[in-house]
């Protein structure tokens, strides 16, 4: 980066001296034609140049030539060793079109003598000439003053861009050092969105580790508990120790086990399949109202098991929605089964299927023992149980409302959740409604 601000300066110092010396050429230039306009308003310019110029102290050279090309006069030669001046470009313009000017170059000098020729009403030229160093001489002799401002700068910058790199990246390692707290550093206002993107980003990654460790937690716990029992009842009948009438039980809960074993492992395999998904997936025309009236039938008996009414309230025709037809079907059945899980004994458990405000509204609703304000957030959260105990016992795995709550993101559908405790609990899915001929 140095390298590119040196390389930049020295660009810029070659422009900056070339323009300056062409501004300076042409100041040169006019200053030569208004000493010949100063000399030509002077009566009697041959008696005053002879007697009154110094060339030493004015540094210029004044020549006047006669209209035929011979020198009559010349400040700093002598006129009878010099040739006749027709042929000069600045004198051929000069005697045909009143002025002109021209510039040689000197090698063996290494210097420009600039000239400035003007038709007098005599018909003579008087000429005015000024040596001046070539640009290369200029450069030379600048040099050292460019290269000590060059070299100044250079430090200044070196030294505020340290103390502004040093300035800029101190908030970041400070954020580095503190990424666990909560209270975001302040830093420029520019670089501030950076700081708060990076510390958001940390607690969503923490976040989804922490919900990682403890899905793994969590699946390793669910999965022992029925492997244990299967194991336990297990070695008792291949032992011989359970007795001839205990063996059914343990068959029974051997079952038992066996099942909700496998529950878990098909929900825990459509959560990850759920989690890879995002949004990719065979979507059709599905026809709300006939899923729900099919999945109150399928949990008639389920509902009659453990004494609860099941039945389709409200349920209005023509409600299609666009999605995933099993994922629907999933959503119905992990809900009803919620509902009738988590009711009380008597209780009821309603599937009510509407449209309302251009939404379609999936709705199921219970009488059963109701949720507390502050556990409403976490249903959804995988292995999270409001009554651990009352789930055990109706053999959940946990992960239903998670499933639901997938379901739900992958077709866009916003969930909405009211509940009392002893009251009840109503879940409503509003979906977004198409037509049913699309």
């Amino acid at each position: 980066m140095t390298s590119i601000s040196v390389a930049m300066m020295l660009l810029t110092m070659c422009i900056t001296v070339v323009v300056f010396h062409g501004l300076f050429s042409e100041q040169v230039m006019e200053d030569l034609k208004t000493h010949v306009h100063i000399l030509k308003s002077t009566e009697a310019v041959l008696e005053y140049v002879e007697k009154d110029f110094d060339p030493q102290i004015d540094n210029l050279r004044i020549t006047v030539i006669d209209s035929d090309g011979k020198v009559i006069y010349d400040s700093n030669a002598d006129i009878g060793t010099m040739e006749n001046h027709g042929n000069r470009p600045e004198v051929h313009e000069a005697l045909e079109k009143g002025s002109g000017e021209a510039k040689r170059k000197s090698s063996t000098l290494d210097k420009t003598t600039y000239y400035y020729a003007e038709k007098m009403s005599d018909g003579r030229v008087i000429r005015v000439a000024k040596e001046v160093l070539s640009i290369w001489q200029f450069c030379f002799n600048i040099l050292p003053i460019l290269m000590a401002e060059m070299l100044l700068t250079v430090v200044i910058c070196l030294v505020a861009s340290k103390l502004l790199a040093k300035r800029l990246v101190e908030p970041i390692e400070q954020m580095a050092q503190h990424l666990d707290d909560d209270q975001v550093l302040e830093s420029y206002e520019e670089i501030q969105p950076f700081l708060d993107k990076i510390h958001s980003q940390h607690k969503a990654l923490k976040k989804s580790a922490n919900m990682r460790q403890d899905f793994t937690a969590n699946v390793s716990h669910e999965l022992k508990t029925p492997l244990a029992a299967i194991s336990g009842y297990a070695e008792l009948i291949e032992t011989g120790i359970a007795k001839e009438k205990d063996i059914k039980h343990f068959a029974s809960e051997i079952h038992k086990s066996a099942n909700r074993l496998l529950s878990l492992i098909n929900d825990i395999i459509e959560l990850s399949q759920l989690d890879v998904m995002d949004g990719n997936m065979e979507r059709a025309p599905v026809d709300l109202s006939d899923e729900a009236q099919n999945c109150v039938e399928m949990l008639q008996m389920h509902a009659e098991k453990h004494k609860i009414t099941l039945l389709a309230k409200d349920i209005e025709k023509n409600c299609i929605i666009y999605g995933n037809q099993n994922m629907i079907q999933e959503i119905l059945y992990n809900l009803c089964d919620n509902a009738i899980r988590y009711n009380k004994p008597k209780g009821h458990v309603w599937v009510s299927v509407f449209e309302k405000d251009s939404k379609i509204i999936l709705r199921v609703k219970d009488d059963g023992i109701g949720i507390a304000p502050k556990e409403q957030e976490r249903i959804f959260e995988r292995f999270y149980r409001v009554d651990k105990a009352r789930s055990k016992k109706t053999g959940g795995t946990g992960l239903g409302l998670a499933i639901v709550k997938h379901i739900a993101e992958q077709h866009n559908a916003e969930i909405v959740i009211k509940s009392e405790i002893g009251q009840g609990t109503v879940i409503s899915i509003e979906f977004t409604k198409i037509e049913k001929d699309a």
